[in-house]
């Protein structure tokens, strides 16, 4: 059998060599060589991150972990193991032949384990793109053989294990569609075939989707057609600020019987739900902002996926989180994350930067000024005090182990997520030792608790907190409380 199968692949590769191939010799050669060492896949990664949305970086994250297990699974087990001569060249026409050839074992082709293992990642997150990637990776696996330096058996092993590879990285990291759907429980709110009932409020002057694209509204208009659209500060006898838009769009959208929509970032969906909440109102989150991590913990990535839930009538009760203050009346809501400390510091350098550098280039720098120019802060938390780095409140548990996790799969677990950096001596390389270590859980300066209530007081004054990527003075004490399922927000639907 193992005779058998050897000779097949000969008798493959020299046919393969002996044929000529239209227009290949140009062609193939150059895409084998660029796929050298993974820089044709590491590069469409890399473009991937700086260009696309958070869809694209997830894909591309996932493609190139894929491809490194593959490549380290080929170059420590499958070449040591199976130690095959390359092809003899002779057959293979000069012009094709590449300028370096191979030193190592033939079985199996890392060249195609790469590919395989990159397309198979991509088309496990985003099944499109996937199949966009297929013909490239077909050609670098089958440019291999044209070349001369691989039997086709190398390259369909070398494939097999690339796929291999990125299922096992799904193993490890679900995709998007192996979760259970976000943001239970369910809710009742009205389908809104084409947007009749929704009233929209756009907030142009939100992150930097809508500024970099002011005429979103455009194409959602034809998507809902039916819909009604509020732009704060659009029109001369239009609302002129943020909370007048959204007192009109609830009014209406109760005289209509329909929804509340916003199209904005987080700060603009901030003030939306607090308002549907107060007119007992179904909300339409529409992402429009720089980071949307409100919309994306929903399943909400694309304003195509915010109007087919609209339509569909698909919603969830999440919780909120009120903020009461040292005056009477002073309250606020935040859906995602509250803190104090050096992280609203840092908002706010990088708001001030964001206009000229662009929101993720400030976001990085002012991590960097308040790391090296950052002190502690002493705080009073639930009546104790103590010196910390930053206190973070987020709303509902999320899934990451730092001091700043990054996605929660329920929003109304009726908890608050509380993680305390505490000061203290090499308090901040301690903890980045431990994040790099994986010993978060376990390092003395990161402390975490799950209550329902927190109390924050003694902040020196002029001291801010952060809530929803806004920030604001602290007006003496704090109080955070949890309302369960306190807003009805539209949700991706689950089903085909």
């Amino acid at each position: 059998m193992r005779k058998a199968v050897s000779s097949w692949d000969q008798a493959a590769f020299r046919a393969v060599a002996t044929r000529h191939w239209p227009g290949a010799d140009r062609v193939l050669p150059r895409l084998s060589r660029s796929a050298d060492h993974g820089l044709l896949w590491f590069g469409l990664a890399a473009g991937a991150v700086a260009l696309g949305g958070r869809p694209a970086r997830r894909a591309a994250l996932r493609g190139a972990a894929s491809l490194a297990l593959a490549s380290a699974t080929v170059n420590t087990l499958g070449k040591r193991s199976v130690r095959r001569a390359r092809p003899l060249a002779d057959v293979v026409p000069l012009v094709r032949r590449l300028a370096r050839q191979p030193i190592t074992t033939s079985f199996p082709s890392g060249h195609s384990a790469s590919a395989a293992a990159f397309a198979t990642g991509v088309a496990l997150e985003n099944p499109g793109w996937g199949l966009a990637l297929a013909p490239v990776a077909a050609s670098v696996c089958f440019s291999r053989v044209y070349t001369g330096v691989h039997y086709p058996g190398d390259v369909l092993a070398g494939a097999a294990l690339g796929a291999g590879a990125a299922f096992a990285v799904r193993g490890l990291v679900p995709t998007r569609q192996q979760l259970a759907p976000p943001a239970r429980p369910q809710a009742d709110a009205p389908a809104l075939p084409e947007g009749r009932g929704l009233v929209v409020v756009a907030n142009p002057g939100s992150g930097q989707r809508l500024t970099e694209r002011p005429d979103v509204v455009g194409p959602l208009r034809s998507v809902l057609p039916r819909a009604e659209f509020l732009t704060v500060g659009g029109e001369p006898d239009g609302p002129a600020s943020l909370e007048d838009a959204l007192e009109a769009g609830a009014a209406r959208a109760r005289e209509l019987g329909g929804a509340l929509g916003v199209l904005g970032g987080d700060g603009t969906v901030n003030a939306a739900a607090a308002v549907a909440r107060r007119h007992g109102l179904p909300l339409a989150v529409l992402p429009g902002g720089t980071y949307n991590h409100f919309a994306y913990d929903l399943g909400i990535e694309t304003l195509g996926d915010a109007c087919r839930a609209v339509e569909c009538g698909e919603a969830v009760a999440v919780d909120m989180v009120r903020i009461r203050g040292g005056v009477e009346r002073d309250e606020r809501w935040f859906l995602n994350t509250f803190s104090v400390g050096a992280y609203p510091e840092l908002v706010r350098i990088r708001e001030r930067w964001a206009p000229r550098i662009g929101a993720w280039p400030a976001g990085i720098l002012a991590a960097v000024h308040v790391l090296r120019t950052g002190r502690p802060v002493t705080v009073e938390i639930n009546g104790r005090r103590q010196a910390v780095w930053t206190v973070f409140a987020g709303n509902c548990t999320y899934r990451g182990l730092g001091a700043a996790p990054v996605r929660r799969h329920d929003l109304a677990d009726g908890v608050l997520d509380v993680r305390i950096v505490t000061a203290g001596r090499l308090a901040r390389t301690r903890l980045l030792i431990a994040a790099l270590t994986g010993g978060i859980r376990s390092t003395p300066v990161l402390g975490t608790a799950r209550p329902r209530r927190l109390r924050i007081g003694g902040l020196h004054s002029g001291a801010h907190f952060a809530y929803d990527g806004e920030t604001a003075p602290v007006p003496g004490g704090l109080t955070l409380e949890k309302e369960n399922e306190a807003l009805v927000v539209y949700r991706l639907p689950t089903g085909p």
